[in-house]
């Protein structure tokens, strides 16, 4: 990971140098760097700037940035995992009942690939909203957070949902006669065979979720305009732009950490509980 990160840097580095030689020779005829992104400081900071302000302390906080995005971080990241978490039990859910009828499977699987033709960023505000106004019966406070935690399940629970379905139908049917010839119920079935053979299927759905939970957390915070988390410090450093365009890397760069993160732990997880083999048999 950190050779990749050096890469990567090395990479915007080289085609910032790369922009600048290009700007520098065109004198009013059309050349190739006419038609690539700007390569300014402004509209790309050099990395050690972005580095620098990494460990910068911005004006009235007296803590360095990097404090204040990991802060962030953290709450985006209660939002997401409690979206993962809700987006598991439902795709999971779905899953089980589809495999228990073919013909439920067939009605309701179109519908669900449906529901995720509806633009996240439109659905948003909408939802928060209706948290705000709707949940005025239960016994505690609706905050803005829980519902971009809904926003976040609605990304997470369809690869779950196809995956689990998937992995459920896996096992060999000289394996279902087996279960059968033994008389075993329904349940026992899908506890002994079906869920430990869908476990490798699951884990591939759990990082794209668990990744997709992240991206929805932030999005929601972004259009929901919810306060705490990483996707209003990505907007509120867009705003802030002309100012400190190192920042905006910065809080880029903490999001994409988190992403990161997320899928390492689902990948360690993973590993312990299925190995090698396990991962193996699904590609």
């Amino acid at each position: 990971m950190a050779a990749f990160v050096c890469l990567l840097g090395l990479a915007y580095t080289a085609y910032k140098a790369f922009g600048t030689a290009i700007d520098d020779a065109q004198s009013g005829w059309l050349v190739i760097g006419s038609f690539l992104p700007e390569t300014t400081d402004l509209k790309m900071p050099p990395v050690l700037d972005i580095l620098a302000g990494i460990v910068e302390e911005p004006r009235g906080t007296g803590d360095p940035f990097w404090t204040i995005v990991a802060s962030e971080a953290a709450f985006t990241l209660r939002e997401a995992a409690v979206g993962f978490a809700i987006g598991v039990v439902v795709g999971l859910g779905i899953a089980i009942a589809l495999t228990t009828s073919g013909r439920l499977e067939r009605a309701l699987v179109p519908h669900v690939i449906a529901s995720q033709t509806i633009p996240l960023i439109a659905i948003a505000p909408i939802i928060v909203i209706w948290g705000r106004k709707s949940f005025d019966f239960l016994p505690f406070e609706w905050q803005d957070w829980m519902s971009v935690s809904i926003i976040a399940t609605y990304l997470t629970f369809f690869p779950v949902t196809i995956n689990g379905l998937r992995g459920l139908q896996s096992p060999r049917p000289e394996n279902l006669e087996l279960m059968d010839s033994y008389a075993a119920p329904w349940g026992q079935t899908l506890w002994r065979l079906r869920l430990p053979a869908s476990l490798p299927y699951l884990f591939a759905a759990f990082k794209i979720a668990a990744t997709a939970s992240v991206v929805g957390a932030i999005v929601g915070e972004i259009s929901a305009g919810v306060k705490g988390g990483l996707g209003r410090r990505v907007l509120l450093e867009a705003q802030r732009y002309t100012t400190g365009p190192e920042r905006l890397y910065v809080a880029v760069l903490g999001a994409a950490a988190l992403g990161i993160f997320v899928f390492a732990v689902i990948s360690t997880v993973e590993y312990a509980l299925v190995g090698r083999k396990g991962r193996e048999a699904v590609t």
